[in-house]
C-alpha cells in the first residue's frame, strides 16, 4: 500500500512490483455459523484461479454491492454512485480497485484513477463502486494467499461444486424472511 497523503495515496516506490490477481463478485450472501449471529459477506473469486476471498460487510454495504452488481439504481443516488457521478463530472476515470491489505480482521482497498492517482477506501465501497463503473477489481497477491479460501474448501460434501444459482436462490428465500436483527449487532467490520 503507498503513503497516504490525506486520503489520497502514492503508489508502490519506483521498481517495486505488487503482484495483484482480478477478482470477481461470485456471490453476496449470508454466513451462518453454528450458534452465530448471520453476517452478509461478499465473495470474491479469481478470475484465472481456483481462490476465493470472503469479506463481511454490514447490511445496508451488501445490498450496495447487489444493487450495483444488477445495474438497478434508485430514484436518489446511493453514496457509490453519487462518488461515481462526481468522477465523471472531473473527468477522472476509475480504472481499477484493489484490495491492499488485512490487518487486525480489517481489510483496505484503493480506487486507482488514471495516472496512479489512489484513494484509500473501503473494499464494500469500492466494488461497489467498481460494478457500477464497470472497473474491474483486484487484490494484491499477498492479501490473497493471506485470506483466501480454496474452491474445494467451498464445495458441497459430496466433492461437486456448489451450485451458484443454488445458492442465489436459497439466498433470495432468506432475504424475503429476513428481519433487522436477523443480522446481529449493528456494525460493521469496517469492510
Amino acid at each position: 500500500m503507498g503513503a497516504n497523503r490525506g486520503g489520497v495515496l502514492a503508489g508502490p516506490p519506483s521498481g517495486q512490483v505488487v503482484v495483484m490477481r482480478q477478482m470477481r463478485v461470485a456471490q453476496i450472501g449470508v454466513a451462518v455459523g453454528a450458534g452465530a449471529a448471520l453476517a452478509p459477506l461478499v465473495l470474491l473469486c479469481e478470475v484465472s484461479g481456483e481462490r476465493y476471498l470472503p469479506i463481511w460487510i454490514g447490511a445496508p454495504e451488501a445490498d450496495a454491492i447487489a444493487r450495483a452488481g444488477s445495474g438497478s439504481r434508485p430514484r436518489r443516488p446511493m453514496t457509490h454512485e453519487l462518488i461515481g457521478e462526481v468522477c465523471a463530472a472531473l473527468g477522472a476515470h476509475l480504472d481499477r480497485v484493489v484490495i491492499t491489505d488485512l490487518r487486525d480482521g480489517v481489510y483496505y482497498a484503493e480506487l486507482v484513477f488514471g495516472a496512479d492517482v489512489r484513494v484509500s477506501a473501503r473494499p464494500s465501497d469500492a466494488i461497489a463502486l467498481a460494478l457500477g463503473a464497470d472497473a474491474s477489481i483486484h487484490i494484491e497477491d499477498r492479501v490473497l494467499d493471506q485470506a483466501g479460501v480454496p474452491a474445494i474448501a467451498l464445495e458441497g460434501r459430496t466433492g461437486e461444486r456448489a451450485d451458484p444459482e443454488a445458492e442465489v436462490e436459497r439466498f433470495r428465500d432468506f432475504l424475503e424472511r429476513a428481519r433487522p436483527e436477523d443480522f446481529g449487532p449493528s456494525g460493521d467490520r469496517g469492510n
